[in-house]
């Protein structure tokens, strides 16, 4: 079939052959013109053009390839051919092979037609899975063993290999301890409350297996305040004080009576009324006249806007007209030139200077690095002081809480005729707050949805 096609391709290479559909028309040879086809398109190229002979050599090369595994031309002489001998002898039957009635069981073993029609008769092997190679991240990880083998070269160890090695080995000989039984009475008490044991693991193995504990902060171990949960108030809040402590807690009841007084006093001189803004006679009757007046000033006012606008509009224009020439543009870039020249100059000679200023700088820096310990001490002080004043944790401001006091005649001799003041629940809500532990509130403001309706019933309205 090949050597057909051969001799095919020949005869059409030949002159004056036809094929049997040949675009090419007999009158056109007869007479020794061709047909001239515009080929710029491919529609037009694709129907004037014969590519039969491609077309065949291509089929031909792919018969090749399914049958012999490539094309005759390249293999060798010994798997083209080979020795005829004759025909081999039959082998004799043996004595294993079961005899029924003398009949071949060779045809009953052939494989059915339609199986070997689905068979797969072609030499060519199938085409490769791409992405049965492929690998996630290939280009990086080829990239890291690279540098891998590049360190191992040099002798340099891994971060990761170095940190196994680095890890201390286990003791497998130690022997686990026998549980004791939970209804023993005798074993010993657990507290669960108590310090907890620390882990025997290796840290390497509770950090990769996410067993290890999150490391507790230092600074939730520290307290939010200095300050004791309960303030003892001062001597002279005793039922039966001493004179000179109780005066001493009336005058700091005083002071704050005083500091609130000046406050509110502060406040209504800033939202007092000046007595020169109050309105006048003489102001109330230009209020009222506004208007009727004839506009005589603002007339004036606009001509003169007019006069500045043409001034400003003639010398807009001058300002466009003018135009800087070639050599005031050179003039200009050479003194630019010239004061960078000077500013470099200086700056030069202003380092030069500094190299025989260096006690007076070696004192600044002294005296810099002495200001700078000043500030830290002074710093850590206001810290230690803050410590022990509330801090601002919402949007409301801590109040502190008015003193219990009493006057001279509120005193009582004895405990008997003692007064109960103040709310322990109020004063422990107010020491959460000034401890920082919560943030200042205020009392919830009711507000009714639905408005009070009054109805008079009708037993009252038969009263009435």
């Amino acid at each position: 079939m090949a050597a057909a096609r051969r001799l095919k391709r020949v005869a059409a290479s030949q002159p004056g052959f036809l094929t049997l559909k040949s675009s090419v028309n007999p009158a056109d040879l007869v007479s020794g013109r061709r047909k001239r086809v515009n080929k710029n398109k491919k529609k037009s190229w694709n129907k004037h053009s014969d590519i039969n002979d491609v077309e065949e050599f291509l089929e031909d090369v792919r018969h090749q390839e399914r049958t012999t595994g490539g094309l005759l031309s390249e293999k060798t002489d010994d798997s083209l051919f080979f020795l005829d001998v004759g025909q081999p002898k039959k082998a004799e039957q043996t004595a294993e092979e079961p005899v029924d009635g003398g009949k071949r069981k060779g045809k009953g073993s052939r494989p059915l037609r339609i199986d070997l029609i689905l068979q797969h008769d072609s030499l060519v092997p199938p085409a490769k899975d791409v992405l049965a190679y492929q690998q996630p991240n290939a280009k990086k990880l080829r990239r890291i063993a690279q540098k891998a083998e590049q360190l191992a070269a040099k002798g340099v160890v891994p971060r990761r290999q170095r940190q196994l090695l680095s890890r201390r080995p286990v003791d497998r000989t130690v022997k686990k301890a026998a549980t004791e039984a939970n209804n023993n009475p005798d074993r010993g008490y657990y507290d669960i409350w108590g310090q907890e044991s620390k882990d025997s693991a290796d840290p390497w193995y509770l950090q990769q297996t996410g067993k290890k504990q999150v490391k507790r902060p230092e600074k939730l171990l520290q307290k939010p305040s200095v300050l004791p949960a309960v303030e003892v108030i001062a001597p002279g809040g005793s039922y039966n004080p001493d004179f000179f402590s109780h005066q001493a807690l009336l005058q700091e009841a005083h002071d704050v009576e005083v500091k609130k007084q000046k406050q509110e006093d502060r406040i209504e001189r800033q939202l007092a009324v000046n007595k020169e803004d109050k309105a006048t006679e003489e102001t109330v009757l230009r209020e009222q006249v506004e208007g009727l007046v004839e506009e005589e000033d603002e007339e004036e006012e606009q001509e003169g806007a007019s006069n500045d606008n043409e001034e400003e509009v003639v010398v807009g224009a001058i300002a466009l007209a003018e135009k800087k020439t070639e050599r005031q543009r050179k003039k200009e870039k050479a003194e630019k030139i010239k004061e960078q020249r000077r500013q470099a100059d200086r700056k030069q000679t202003d380092q030069q200077q500094q190299l025989f200023q260096l006690r007076s700088i070696k004192a600044s820096i002294k005296q810099q690095e002495q200001k700078t310990k000043t500030n830290q001490i002074k710093r850590k002080a206001k810290q230690e002081a803050e410590k022990s004043q509330p801090r601002r944790l919402g949007k409301l401001k801590f109040q502190p809480q008015d003193l219990e006091v009493q006057l001279s005649n509120e005193l009582a001799g004895s405990l008997r005729q003692l007064k109960p003041e103040g709310s322990i629940l109020k004063d422990r809500f107010k020491s959460l707050q000034k401890r920082n532990l919560i943030e200042p509130r205020d009392r919830a403001k009711f507000k009714r949805r639905l408005k009070v309706k009054y109805v008079e019933k009708r037993a009252f309205k038969e009263i009435a």
